[in-house]
Parts: C-alpha cells; structure tokens; sequence
C-alpha cells in the first residue's frame, strides 16, 4: 500500500467512531461513555495511525539532517538554528533527547542506496555495474519504513548493536543479528529490546566488550562534599560490575517491599512483612542499609546484617563459547551478570573464577536442564539457577522482572495436575504475574520441548470486539538464550 493511502485509511478509521464527533473539550468525557473492548481498539488503531506519521515525521527529519550538514550555509543554518536537532525540537515541541532520537534515526534511513521496491529479491547490478554497498542495517530500515518496528525501537536496534567491527563478514553477521531482532520487537518493551540487543552486540564481539568496559573502569570514583548548609553530600561513579553487586545488595535486603517473593519460613514471611510496614521510605531505608555494610565491614558479621537473604552476584558465561586469550592474556569471553544480563568481559569472568569457582548447569537444545520429578513440593536452589539461565526474568510478556524478584511457578498444578518439580515444567514469574495467573483463571501450557503458551482466561475469550482472546508464547529473556535458540534456519550464524 502506497503511504498516503495508507496514512488516510488509518484515519478513516479513527474518524469511523462517531462518538469522538465532539468538541476536543468535551473528548475525555466522550471517552469515558465509551465501553471498554471500544476503548481499546480506539487506542490500537490511534497508535497504528501515530506510527504512520511518525514514519514521516522522522523521514522528513532525516532529510533536514541531510540539508544541515553544510556548516552555517546548511538548511538548519540559515533558519537560525545551531543544529538539525534544534530545528527539529522547535517544530515539534518535544524535548532534546526525543528531537536528538528522530534526526538519529531519520538519518540512519537515509544510509546506503535508497530501496527500489520494483526490484525483486534477487535483483542486483546490471553487466559492468558496480555493486552498491552493502548495508548492514537495511532491513531494520526497511521494517521501520513498512511501520513493522517504531522509531524507538528501530533506535534501541540500531543503537544497541552498534557498527560492526572492519574485519570481513562482520556486517554480514550484524545483518542477520538486526533481522532477528526485528522479528522479536513487536510486543517486546523497548528497555528490553535494546538491552537484547547490546547482549548480542557484546556476543558477536567480545573484544569490543572488554573496550567498552575498560572506560567505565577507569571512571570508576568516589566523591564528598558539604554544602554552605552544612550538609554532607556523596556521589559515586561506578564500574559494571561493582554496580551489579551494589544492586544486589539493595535487591537482598529490599526485595519483598519491592514486589519480590515474600520467603516460605514463618520467620522468613515474618521479616518480609515486617519490612513491607516499615514507615521509613526505600531512600532511607537503602541508606541505612549502606551504613550497617560499613560497620559490618568491622564489626558484624553478614547474617547480622541481611539475615537468610545474603546478596550476591552470579555470571553467567557459555561454557562452549570462552574463546582463546588476547595479546594481554586477557579471556575472549562474554558473560551476563543472572539479574540484569548486564555484560562483562573476560577479564571481571576470570577474577570471578578465581575467587568464587563455578557451577556448570548443562541444558540441552530447548535450554531444559535437570529434572528431579515428584519427590519434593518446592524447587531446590540449583534448579532455581539453572530457571534463571534459561528464563533470564519473569516470563510474563512485557515484565522486566529479573530472576531474584521472581517466583518458580509449576505449568502443572502440583495437586490439581499433580505435577512434577522438574525444570521443564516450570517457569519464572514475579509475584505479581504469579499471582495473577492464580487468582485471575490464566494457564501456562507446554507440549513435550515446545515452548511454554500463556493461555488468558476463558471466561473472557470475547471481550474484546467479539474476538477470542489470543494464547501467547512466551519467550526467553536470558541474554545467553542464543546458545540454544539461534535464528531459524541459521545454526551456523554463530561461526559466520
């Protein structure tokens, strides 16, 4: 379909609700006599035509980036602007980051030859023709153009993976990478499609990780100050992985009051509770935290500190893929911090092994790793971690719950269906998704190693415009889930 004729169908179809025919004052009310499944589809099909002219929006954009280049005598230029960015904030009224956003990917649009959609899929340079370049991230631009992926996601994309390294085959590999990623974007919250995104980025080059982390090392910092009040100020700037333990430190000891599990022992459910009621804010509370880790330092012991829940900082690396070492002796590794999947590079994965060991947790091609069947009720500690390697979160679509926040939910009930306790079973969920799925009638599915189905409730199959409510898979969030679910039809990328 043709853009404006697509552009004027979406919004013929928005104008089609004869109940938004009222003054824009009066809209929210007119909105508010509308019943819900009504509601709904009005928000799809306002979204579906907002996406069409953000499609022009950073279209246009990219061009008046194109028209700027020229120092002073460019399009931005001679309108008085320092920049296209400017120029673009000014018109639209939004703020820098939004207006730096769609000149960025405006401009990303505009790379390489433009799309001749005459062409057939194997149309290339006539006899004597020099081949255009190839560009990596076209499909990505071409999805973005086709309204398949958003802006915001085509940026989380593009910015995420980064450019390839100048070695050969590389944007080949990056090509596909983006394609797989854009296949995953629809439905996915774009926090989660740009941190997947710079975990494949960091697996396709790991000498790139170890550079990328090296600068954040180095800035690493610690700084007090008091105030002409007389208040006393810190600012810390942290490196990758003492922020991970920092994190983990607050998630220990906060857990329960931030929506994670509430423990299974009396006394444990007991401290839970007890902090939930706590009149103290999480500020405060984190900071008096952080006072009793200094004194702990010398006069307590941890359990006196965190009690059962001790904090602590596990990475998770493919065994199969720690490559050889560079010039420095450094590992060619990737690993992902378990909440997070955060990067590391092979240097923090070798200090790591030092100090704390490792546990070897062996899946197979579905990424199911042991079972332990009937004979116990709850999941054991190693079968916990080997959830969080193969889940990466909560499962729910669109949670970003990581794995310490969640809850190992069994797919079959173990008395309804009297289920087993065995990993293909069972899956992450927060404590929120968990018990809605429990109180609101949803079901969690798995036939033999397909994947686990989110099924909504029955009751409400036609709620919405008469049509059946939709079964979702649900897909993995771990930032090693390439190691066993490589994109179809590629078991080879890999070593592309």
């Amino acid at each position: 379909m043709r853009f404006l004729a697509e552009l004027a169908s979406r919004a013929e179809t928005v104008a089609g609700h004869g109940a938004l025919d009222v003054e824009s004052a009066a809209l929210p009310a007119a909105l508010r006599e509308m019943p819900d499944d009504a509601v709904i589809a009005l928000l799809e099909e306002a979204s579906a035509l907002i996406g069409c002219a953000e499609r022009l929006r950073v279209a246009v954009a990219g061009v008046i980036a194109e028209r700027s280049a020229a120092p002073h005598g460019g399009l931005a230029g001679t309108l008085g602007h320092r920049s296209p960015v400017t120029l673009v904030q000014e018109i639209t009224g939004g703020s820098r980051g939004e207006a730096s956003r769609t000149v960025r990917v405006g401009a990303a649009l505009l790379e390489g030859p433009p799309a001749d959609p005459d062409a057939g899929p194997e149309a290339g340079p006539g006899d004597g023709a020099v081949a255009p370049p190839f560009v990596w991230h076209r499909g990505l631009r071409d999805a973005m153009l086709c309204g398949t992926v958003t802006a915001a996601q085509h940026d989380a994309i593009r910015r995420g993976l980064g450019d390839p390294r100048d070695c050969a085959g590389a944007a080949e590999v990056w090509a596909i990478a983006a394609q797989q990623l854009t296949e995953e974007a629809p439905g996915m919250p774009v926090e989660e499609l740009a941190k997947r995104a710079r975990a494949v980025r960091d697996v396709l080059d790991p000498v790139g990780a170890e550079e990328r982390f090296a600068p954040r090392f180095a800035g690493r910092g610690f700084r007090t100050w008091t105030d002409a009040d007389g208040v006393h100020h810190a600012r810390i700037d942290f490196d990758d992985e003492a922020y991970a333990w920092v994190q983990s430190i607050t998630d220990a000891a906060l857990r329960p009051r931030r929506g994670g599990p509430r423990f299974m022992t009396d006394a444990e459910r007991t401290q839970a509770d007890d902090l939930v009621n706590d009149p103290r804010t999480n500020e405060q509370l984190t900071y008096d935290l952080m006072m009793d880790i200094l004194r702990a330092g010398a006069l307590a012991s941890t359990e006196d500190v965190f009690g059962a829940r001790q904090p602590g900082v596990r990475l998770v690396v493919v065994k199969d893929a720690v490559g050889p070492r560079d010039p420095f002796g450094r590992l060619l590794a990737v690993g992902h911090v378990e909440d997070g999947g955060d990067a590391v590079p092979g240097s923090v994965l070798d200090r790591a092994l030092c100090d704390t060991g490792s546990v070897v947790v062996t899946v197979d091609g579905c990424g199911n790793p042991l079972d332990v069947g009937r004979e116990q009720r709850l999941f054991s500690g190693k079968q916990r971690m080997a959830l969080a390697v193969r889940d990466g979160g909560c499962l729910w679509p669109g949670c970003d719950r990581p794995p310490s926040y969640c809850e190992a939910h069994h797919a079959d009930h173990w008395a309804e269906d009297h289920g087993r306790t065995d990993i293909d079973r069972g899956v992450l969920l927060c404590r929120f998704h968990h018990l809605l799925l429990h109180n609101q009638g949803w079901k969690i599915s798995r036939e033999g190693a397909g994947p686990f189905v989110l099924h909504p409730p029955r009751g409400r199959a036609g709620d919405r415009q008469g049509r059946a409510a939709e079964d979702t898979v649900l897909r993995s969030k771990s930032p090693v889930r390439w190691a066993w679910d490589p994109p179809p039809d590629r078991g080879g990328w890999r070593a592309a």
